[in-house]
């Protein structure tokens, strides 16, 4: 959106981290929006298609660069070698060009995915998957001293299990991220004056707080405060002749169950485990494992879900935090595996081709494939329904042969871990 009926040769991105298109229209038809309302009214809008899964480290590298990431090469927060080690993705990884290595001076502000910064024409202040303040993660490396001066006890992310148990606190402490990630906005305005090609700033804390919240009300304050961020990009958008796009990378939902998607490999005989490693390995030596523990619960009438829900949220919470397909697999024996779930919802099948310690042949793929498929789709919940919607790699990303063979989300309010 910009002053004029024609293109301008400025653009504005402002990037709102998981935030469902549904809120916008519902919210700013009620007049609770009035920015957003006047964005709808004179620009163009709708419900965008995001990657498979939706997910922030696929999704933002997409929109930064306009390709799928077969063609971007990011899958996940963490990369998978053929050694089965992972490590985190960083901008070195992405394989195509973003819009600010393309257009200058441009400012880049809290975009996930874009640590360490790139030497860019312009500033650059990396956002989420930074490891930490004490890095260096802006370019120029000056703007740190700054940031640092005009915004003590800057932080990149918020760690919201933490704040599990204490929502209060929680909002406050979005509240407080929201109010500094404002004022870094404004000393990359400050910095660019009227000298920009591309300014991309992205909002992390809708995501971060609708992780713990999902009260309508508290929700709708959240983005009364969105759309007054909005109002300030909508004058320096207009006071700069730029056109101006409003973006998200996912939407949002209320989560109701997780569905461990190695545990129904494991349970389907695709995974296995090794008993040797660790506190895993000490406590087979004495006959306990997970089977003979929930087995005894069972027996005295205590359910695997009643046992989680009698325990602290946070702590709860926490240990999900780690236990999504990459974490989980630090015990795998590769040498009897045929399947496994690396990150969020990437299916690999252990090939000869692709991994170390591979044991599917390439001409068994198709049938192997075919069969995780199945046993995927044949999940369900207590009243029949499927937990699970399963994407053939080969579908979302046809250019890639290193990429995942199917991607499995959860379905409705059912999230895969």
């Amino acid at each position: 959106m910009s002053g004029s009926t024609t293109s301008s040769e400025r653009a504005f991105v402002l990037g709102l981290d998981g935030v469902p298109w549904r809120f916008i229209e519902q919210w700013s038809d009620e007049g609770a929006l009035p920015n957003f309302a006047r964005m709808r009214d004179e620009g163009a809008s709708g419900t965008l298609d995001s990657t498979r899964p939706p997910t922030t480290p696929l999704a933002w590298p997409s929109i930064a660069t306009g390709v799928w990431p077969d063609k971007h090469g990011i899958y996940g927060f963490q990369n998978l070698s053929s050694e089965y080690s992972h490590e985190m993705y960083t901008s070195r990884d992405l394989a195509q060009p973003a819009l600010w290595d393309q257009l200058g001076p441009a400012h880049v502000g809290n975009v996930p995915m874009t640590y360490p910064a790139r030497e860019i024409n312009g500033t650059m202040v990396t956002g989420m998957m930074t490891p930490s303040t004490d890095r260096e993660f802006t370019h120029p490396p000056e703007l740190q001293a700054e940031i640092d001066s005009r915004i003590p006890n800057y932080e990149i992310s918020l760690d919201y299990p933490e704040y599990a148990d204490r929502p209060d606190d929680f909002e406050d402490a979005v509240d407080d991220v929201l109010a500094n990630r404002r004022d870094l906005m404004e000393i990359q305005m400050d910095r660019a004056g009227d000298d920009w090609q591309l300014f991309f700033f992205v909002y992390t804390a809708p995501d971060r707080f609708q992780h713990l919240v999902w009260d309508m009300d508290r929700l709708r304050a959240h983005y009364a405060q969105l759309d007054e961020i909005l109002g300030d990009v909508m004058a320096y958008a207009d006071d700069h002749d730029a056109d101006l796009y409003v973006v998200s990378d996912h939407g949002f939902g209320p989560i109701e169950g997780l569905v461990y998607v190695n545990r129904i490999l494991e349970q389907e005989g695709y995974l296995f485990r090794r008993e040797d490693e660790g506190t895993r390995g000490a406590l087979a030596s004495l006959g306990i494992s997970r089977d003979a523990i929930t087995g005894a619960l069972n027996r005295v009438g205590i359910t695997e879900e009643t046992l989680v829900q009698s325990l602290p949220r946070r702590l709860v919470d926490s240990v999900a935090e780690q236990i999504p397909g990459d974490h989980a697999l630090y015990d795998v024996d590769y040498d009897r595996t045929v399947a496994f779930v690396h990150d969020t919802g990437n299916c690999y099948i252990n090939d000869t081709e692709r991994f170390d310690s591979g044991i599917v042949s390439p001409s068994e793929v198709p049938e192997v494939k075919a069969d995780l498929r199945a046993a995927f789709e044949s999940a369900t919940d207590d009243d029949g329904d499927p937990l699970l919607v399963v994407h053939d790699g080969d579908d979302l990303f046809p250019t890639d042969e290193g990429s995942p063979d199917l991607v499995v989300c959860g379905r409705g309010v059912y999230e895969s871990r």
